[in-house]
């Protein structure tokens, strides 16, 4: 029997089965041969400068870990390559939007205990890192997150591992497609974070977006043996990374389409960013827009005809996105990502979809 039909619960959970948050350790310690200066980042490696959203985030990081005291001497290692950005997915973590991880930051430890993929913290709404904000308190909203995963979440997920399915089918029957939509799976989430104090489950319950890259975790670690090994952008190209395979397969990444803020100009919109495609390769996303007709009603004037119904995409046994099943329907995923802006400025410009070419997914053994 396969692993996506034998646990009872909402269909698209199933492959979450065997998935457990079971630790939260410093990216050191999960990667003690990376050096500390190596900042990892969304999507597959650079081509050419990081766009700017990337690297704000890389001066809030150098600021949080140390490495600089000043943003513009930051700015100046980036440049001198006296820091390194390197692809996350490349060394087992996946990161959002446009936040890298750095050498302290906490990292959500995903997987069944023998084999595990990371994820790290974020912090609550815009303005914030993982939108491209270079805000003046950003290293300091990371040694928060980093002393409450010391304090508080470490000792109580290790006490009381969290099992990814039963969160994510709680979340998907109240609407949420777990990806642009996560108000109820972090809600899911925190219901069973036992121990916490109060005050701190409150703290964390006032962002939305918590539990995102926890699930951007156990997605990943669905991946580790599936078709696609790894997916995402960088606002520079889109790609994904075959199994077996240590080659990324890159197209030019267009901006998502979907809703956008107040004020917001789609003109000035960042390509598509972000290693939360994994959650998408997993089933949900872009591909369970079916369980959230809030998202469907939003944007009703962009998806298209077909949003909701691709549940024959994916591998019985793994739940994964199957190449070959995809280029025999003929019509490219959608996945569910943020609208980051392109200037120096950058943030959030709104939430919306983007759809690949299926030319991405054709892979040597997948011909069209």
């Amino acid at each position: 029997m396969s692993r996506a039909t034998q646990h009872p619960g909402h269909p698209f959970a199933a492959p979450f089965a065997g998935a457990l948050w079971h630790d939260l350790i410093p990216r050191r310690q999960a990667l003690p041969d990376l050096p500390d200066r190596t900042l990892l980042h969304a999507g597959p490696p650079l081509r050419g400068a990081a766009p700017n959203a990337i690297r704000n985030a890389a001066v809030v990081a150098a600021l949080f870990e140390g490495l600089a005291s000043r943003a513009a001497e930051a700015l100046d290692m980036l440049k001198q390559g006296h820091l390194t950005l390197a692809p996350a997915q490349d060394y087992g973590v996946v990161t959002p939007l446009a936040q890298v991880v750095s050498a302290s930051m906490p990292l959500v430890v995903a997987g069944d205990g023998d084999t595990a993929r990371y994820a790290p913290l974020v912090e609550g709404p815009p303005p914030a890192v993982r939108f491209g904000s270079l805000t003046v308190d950003g290293q300091l909203r990371f040694r928060h997150l980093a002393q409450l995963a010391t304090d508080h979440l470490a000792t109580t997920v290790r006490k009381h591992p969290i099992s990814f399915h039963a969160v994510v089918a709680s979340a998907l029957t109240e609407g949420d497609d777990c990806h642009s939509r996560t108000g109820a799976l972090t809600r899911a989430l925190l219901d069973r974070l036992e121990g916490l104090p109060g005050p701190v489950k409150a703290e964390l319950g006032a962002n939305a977006s918590f539990a995102l890259t926890p699930l951007m975790a156990a997605s990943a670690w669905l991946l580790r043996a599936a078709p696609i090994r790894a997916v995402g952008g960088n606002g520079v190209d889109f790609g994904v990374c075959p199994r077996g395979s240590s080659q990324w397969r890159t197209v030019p990444a267009a901006p998502p389409r979907g809703t956008l803020l107040p004020g917001a100009n789609s003109n000035s919109a960042l390509g598509a960013i972000g290693d939360s495609a994994v959650i998408d390769a997993c089933g949900l996303g872009g591909q369970a827009l079916s369980a959230s007709p809030a998202l469907l009603a939003e944007w009703a004037d962009s998806l298209p005809g077909y949003a909701g119904e691709r549940r024959d995409l994916f591998d019985a046994d793994t739940g994964t996105l199957d190449p070959a099943r995809l280029l025999a329907d003929g019509r490219p995923p959608i996945i569910n990502l943020a609208i980051l802006g392109r200037d120096e400025a950058s943030g959030l410009l709104g939430r919306g979809f983007y759809q690949p070419p299926l030319s991405l997914f054709d892979f040597p053994e997948n011909p069209a």
